[in-house]
């Protein structure tokens, strides 16, 4: 023992001998900056893998490449100059009509008269019947049937509020009932899914997804401890994932699809990791129409033991009645082992008014906050207040209650019968215009839809162009990318139009073949840039100088129309949204 003890003392007198020696022959200064710089290289270099295991080789080195070239003289202010002609050929011949909107209130107040000038202006709106992709789902009047009804249900309950239960029972009902009734509708019933469904209704499918995704991160650290979470969606999925990634510090992978524009679940899988929270599939996705794998997802899931949200915004009110109809739609509601999160609009095709959606979850423990708290999908419970205990069950404190009891008003005035029949008409538009598009040499779908939602590309010609011609027309569509392609999502409102449709997209294909070339102000210019920059950077920048250009404080989501085409409307209504 005192030997080993002796000859380890040893060695380390010479080793401290033979280093000091070796490190004499340099200054001293020397010796302290080594370290740091090795320490800056290595955190340099840290940051460099990161970067290019989120945005790939290719694109890390596209971007630096971007980078380093707008250093040259002349080259930032030559890019610059050519994304303003981008901007400027679009709003070509287009004047903001915000010069006449009101900055402050009348001095003497309008009363009754009020109505008269809303009227007028609504009168200014765009052509929409029969005419929007998506957008309105109701057919028919505004003034007659459906509408009527949830119309003066939202009246007779337009003053009223859930956030104070013990004075709006009845409101507090029909949200509970509306709840129970979309659970039933998607597997809460069946005895795979053990009968445990609860949710919330919200404001729409962002935020029932801005939920979804909230309660997900705090259950997986509850349940695994995971304090750097990340969620992996295929990027077919909806943008309120990437709001979702940043309100909530979630790291988000957007993975690219299959040849069959569905899920991969093998990248999917490749992704998975100990920080991964959640997985993500879309029933349909709202780009193509076309489901994803959900029995796939759901046991990629449950064999990581993580959290699998379906997003049923578009199919929630669809699918259902679809599969008793006999239509071959796959499994994809809370009977798939492995969901633990479900988003579905009621006011798409549940025929509810605007401003309607629920969020549901397999059972409470998914549902409950680290507080333990059930019941809470979002942590809104306040016990040091002044002004008393506060508990809100969603993003907003004060609701809607007229929506609350529009959509109950919607449900329960159709019934299952109603919804059938709707299913029934809107599914066989779906079939007539893809057969319609078949037809047409120079044009092929995306895909093969299960739903609604008809897309379709052209290797011919450039697509945004005959989009730019169907908006001349009065149609309002949306345009994609990755690939470049435009859809439709059929509504009610296009049963008794969809022979004109068809009829006019023959006629814009002709004359995009007989005169190519972006007609002015359209919307061709815009996607036609994004697509020829490789750097994604430049294209986030091209969009932000063009809501610049239009000074609105709206999400912008080039989808319906051309801003400047004849009658398709002015610049403002380059802010709708689906």
């Amino acid at each position: 023992m005192d030997f080993s003890c002796a000859t380890a003392k040893s060695f380390l007198i010479d080793f401290r001998a033979s280093t000091n020696s070796f490190l004499s022959q340099y200054e001293p200064l020397i010796l302290l900056l080594v370290p740091l710089l090795t320490l800056l290289v290595a955190r340099v270099l840290q940051s460099s893998l990161h970067v290019v295991q989120e945005k790939g080789l290719k694109q890390t080195l596209i971007g630096f490449f971007m980078s380093s070239i707008k250093l040259v003289p002349g080259v930032k202010s030559y890019i610059d100059a050519e994304k303003q002609k981008v901007v400027d050929q679009m709003q070509s011949g287009g004047k903001s009509k915000r010069e006449s909107w009101r900055t402050e209130l009348p001095r003497v107040g309008l009363g009754a008269e009020v109505i008269e000038n809303m009227k007028e202006e609504k009168r200014k709106d765009v052509l929409w019947q029969g005419k929007c992709s998506g957008t309105v789902y109701i057919g028919g009047s505004e003034s007659e049937g459906h509408f009527a009804l949830i119309n003066e249900a939202c009246s007779m309950f337009a003053h009223t509020n859930p956030l104070h239960l013990d004075v709006f029972q009845s409101v507090a009902r029909f949200e509970a009932e509306v709840v129970a009734m979309t659970a039933a509708l998607l597997g809460n019933k069946e005895k795979a899914s053990e009968g445990q469904v609860c949710g919330n209704m919200t404001s729409g499918g962002t935020e029932s997804i801005l939920l979804a995704m909230k309660s997900s991160r705090d259950y997986m650290r509850d349940k695994k401890g995971i304090t750097k979470p990340e969620m992996i969606i295929p990027e077919s999925a909806h943008s309120a994932y990437d709001k979702a990634s940043q309100y909530f510090n979630i790291k988000l992978w957007r993975v690219p699809v299959n040849k069959n524009y569905l899920a991969d679940v093998k990248a999917i899988r490749r992704h998975i990791n100990r920080n991964t929270i959640l997985i993500v599939g879309s029933a349909p996705g709202f780009p193509h129409g076309i489901i994803d794998p959900i029995e796939e997802l759901g046991e990629l899931a449950l064999s990581y033991g993580i959290c699998l949200h379906v997003d049923l915004c578009l199919g929630g009110f669809v699918l259902p009645f679809a599969r008793t109809l006999g239509y071959p739609i796959p499994p994809f509601d809370f009977c798939v082992p492995g969901v633990t999160s479900i988003s579905v609009d009621v006011h798409k095709y549940g025929l509810a008014p605007k401003g309607t959606s629920v969020v549901l979850y397999r059972n409470h423990d998914i549902r409950k906050t680290q507080t333990g708290l059930v019941n809470i999908s979002l942590v809104m419970s306040v016990t040091e207040w002044s002004g008393g205990l506060y508990v809100s069950p969603t993003i907003a404190g004060s609701r809607p209650g007229g929506l609350i009891a529009g959509a109950w008003a919607a449900m329960m005035s159709l019934g299952q019968e109603g919804y059938l029949e709707y299913t029934k008409a809107i599914m066989e538009v779906s079939k007539s215009l893809q057969k319609g598009i078949k037809e047409i040499p120079e044009l092929f779908i995306i895909g093969r839809p299960d739903m609604t939602i008809v897309a379709f590309g052209s290797d011919v010609f450039d697509i945004f162009e005959v989009n730019d011609i169907m908006s001349s027309k009065g149609w309002h569509l949306n345009a994609l990318q990755r690939p470049n392609s435009l859809h439709i999502c059929v509504t009610l409102q296009h049963v008794p139009v969809v022979d004109d449709f068809l009829r006019d997209l023959k006629e814009s294909v002709e004359t995009v073949k007989a005169n190519p070339g972006p007609i002015k102000g359209g919307l061709a210019p815009i996607y036609g840039a994004a697509g020829k920059m490789p750097d994604r950077g430049m294209v986030q920048e091209l969009l932000v100088k063009l809501a610049m250009k239009l000074n609105s404080i709206n999400a912008l989501h080039f989808a319906h129309g051309s801003p400047e085409i004849e009658n398709s409307g002015s610049e403002d209504s380059m802010s709708k949204r689906v």
